[in-house]
């Protein structure tokens, strides 16, 4: 899901909508911001940044204070749309999951890889359709043979993007993205590799 908490605070409150909405403490308490919608992150505001520092960047930014259990209760509207799709799930959080096609897409013996992924997207659109249509948020999907993959392509076109990495394309896909673009890797870990000269995955791949 895109922004997940802040476009649920920007749908239920039209007022907020295309504005900078920033979920956390405000910024004359302390705290950190759970979530920030784009407009704000135009402004560098980010997830787990104190709420001070967030106020100083974005100071006509919207301090909104988290609403959890609306967050949980839209998160299972969400991810009953998605298994309708496919019974194999498997919810990461309150606002991502993987979905695994394989069991619900006809396959041909003679189809490789890539066209059996090409042949999701379909899947993939009108699962962002229901979404939207249903639920009044947008959602980044990224379609791929495994789920590193996936992951990083679900976050290359945010919002509302949907990204297809094609097997015999993924090494040309990754070879220019950050370290810190690959899952698991955080600011410690990107840091050590950075000392070393290691800044992209194609630093790694070679």
């Amino acid at each position: 899901m895109d922004a997940f908490f802040a476009s649920v605070e920007q749908r239920d409150h039209p007022e907020y909508r295309g504005k900078p909405v920033i979920v956390g403490s405000p910024p004359d308490q302390r705290g950190v911001v759970c979530a920030a919608s784009y407009e704000a992150r135009k402004f560098q505001v980010r997830s787990a940044m104190p709420s001070r520092t967030a106020g100083k960047l974005c100071p006509h930014g919207i301090f909104v204070r988290p609403r959890m259990d609306a967050y949980r209760a839209e998160s299972a509207e969400v991810m009953q749309i998605l298994r309708a799709f496919t019974p194999t799930i498997e919810q990461i959080s309150v606002d991502e999951a993987y979905l695994d096609f394989t069991s619900v897409l006809a396959q041909d013996p003679a189809q490789d890889q890539d066209s059996l992924l090409e042949s999701a997207i379909p899947l993939a659109r009108q699962i962002k359709d229901q979404i939207q249509s249903q639920r009044g948020l947008t959602a980044s999907i990224g379609l791929a043979s495994n789920k590193f993959l996936a992951k990083l392509g679900s976050d290359f076109q945010k919002p509302d993007g949907l990204t297809l990495i094609r097997n015999r394309d993924r090494i040309t896909f990754l070879r220019p993205l950050p370290v810190r673009s690959i899952h698991g890797v955080g600011p410690v870990t990107a840091s050590l590799l950075e000392e070393r000269g290691l800044t992209t995955i194609a630093d790694i791949q070679d």
